[in-house]
């Protein structure tokens, strides 16, 4: 029943033109009827397996960047964002005005991957675990407040990417996603990316074979980074949205996130695969601080893994997220525009060569034999040339041992013998 209530939110606000991805609960609820705690899961998530961002530690942290995280709110009492999230705010009327508060959950969970802390009881951590996250409430559980279902306005959404700006920000990661194109929306955009600041946004979940995969916003404007989603096969994550919007992609299928007041969750979407984006861009950031905005995206395209199709593409842009590529990698300044890679296939096989590889095998099957032949007749006269000889010393007689001499013992002892005479 709470998954159906979810579920008419959502599409409630699709309606009203202002959608969040999917904002899963783990655990029972709290009393406060918010999403409860996550679970200890302790093996390493298949995210950080693939992308490594620990490997980019050693020259850079994040440190000094604040991230804006605009969504339900980020718990800055979670463990593992302990001392990394700012008070924040609020846009959503008659609210508590601090971002640092997350009743939903799935702002802390983007905030988690984003600077989620290292620590030794779990293999989980973020990508760029020194950013200062700012977390800024654009979305609220209708179940929190037992009233009509809560979501920003896209004037409310304008004016928490100028908050984001005015805080000085260096990266905005947006969960929410707009499928109208709103003038307001677009001039907080524009405005940010002047700035030199890194938007990143997620491409929207509606990109199903039964959806309609609308075009989303901010992803769709210009100078905006949009990410989608793939899963643990290196696939396009089944829901993930696709077209030109999409710049790169990362893990949004089936991925440990931190939850609300403790431990992890597996969560789903592309608002997951943006934080993966957004943490990488901190990194870039705090390694190589001169980077105008623009520079830093094309930086993240042109460092990416490869994926599947040709990149660009429709549905996986320039490619996987490479964190430590985009961190140590030397690309001539001022950085290029990325390149379009062919696809990695299989060569076909050249006209003959099939014939040729066939007759090599052949000859070495036949060779194999003879050397086994060689070596068997060379065993034979080794031993021939000993047993030959020996052979003919003994006149081709049986050379088994002589029997053992037969030495009877007397069984009657013998008289004694007196050593002296009387």
């Amino acid at each position: 029943m709470q998954l159906q209530r979810r579920l008419a939110w959502f599409l409630t606000s699709v309606v009203t033109a202002v959608a969040l991805g999917p904002l899963p609960l783990a655990g029972p609820a709290a009393a406060d009827d918010c999403a409860g705690p996550g679970e200890q899961i302790r093996q390493v998530p298949w995210s950080q397996q693939l992308l490594a961002p620990e490997r980019a530690w050693q020259f850079s942290r994040g440190t000094g960047v604040t991230v804006a995280v605009l969504d339900s709110g980020v718990d800055a009492t979670q463990p593992l964002l302990n001392g990394r999230v700012q008070a924040g705010g609020n846009v959503l009327a008659g609210k508590d005005p601090k971002g640092s508060v997350d009743c939903v959950g799935h702002g802390t969970q983007v905030a988690g991957i984003i600077a989620g802390q290292p620590t030794p009881d779990l293999a989980f951590h973020g990508v760029a675990p020194d950013v200062s996250i700012l977390p800024i409430r654009v979305s609220e559980d209708p179940d929190t407040i037992g009233a009509s279902n809560r979501s920003a306005t896209p004037a409310q959404f304008a004016s928490a990417i100028t908050t984001a700006v005015s805080a000085h920000a260096r990266v905005i990661d947006i969960s929410g996603v707009l499928y109208t194109d709103d003038a307001a929306v677009r001039a907080a955009i524009s405005a940010a990316v002047a700035q030199n600041i890194v938007v990143v946004a997620a491409a929207g979940n509606h990109g199903g074979p039964n959806d309609p995969n609308p075009t989303p916003y901010p992803a769709a404007y210009p100078g905006v980074l949009g990410v989608g989603a793939i899963d643990q096969a290196g696939n396009r994550w089944a829901n993930s949205q696709h077209g030109t919007y999409v710049g790169l992609v990362a893990p949004g299928g089936a991925v440990p996130a931190t939850q609300r007041g403790s431990g992890l969750v597996t969560v789903d979407g592309t608002s997951i695969a943006a934080a993966f984006v957004s943490g990488a861009a901190a990194l870039v950031i705090a390694r190589w601080p001169h980077l105008t905005g623009p520079e830093v995206i094309r930086r993240l395209e042109a460092t990416a893994s490869p994926a599947p199709g040709t990149a660009p593409s429709l549905e996986y842009g320039y490619g996987v997220v490479n964190p430590y590529a985009a961190v140590t990698e030397q690309l001539s300044t001022p950085v290029p525009a990325p390149v379009a890679m062919p696809a990695l296939t299989v060569p076909p096989v050249p006209a003959g060569q099939a014939a040729h590889e066939a007759a090599w095998a052949r000859s070495t099957r036949i060779a194999m034999i003879l050397a086994g032949v060689a070596l068997v007749g060379v065993l034979v006269t080794a031993g021939a040339a000993v047993v030959i000889p020996r052979g003919r010393r003994r006149g081709w007689r049986s050379g088994t041992a002589a029997p053992p001499p037969d030495n009877p013992i007397d069984l009657e002892p013998a008289p004694p013998v007196h050593l002296f005479d009387t």
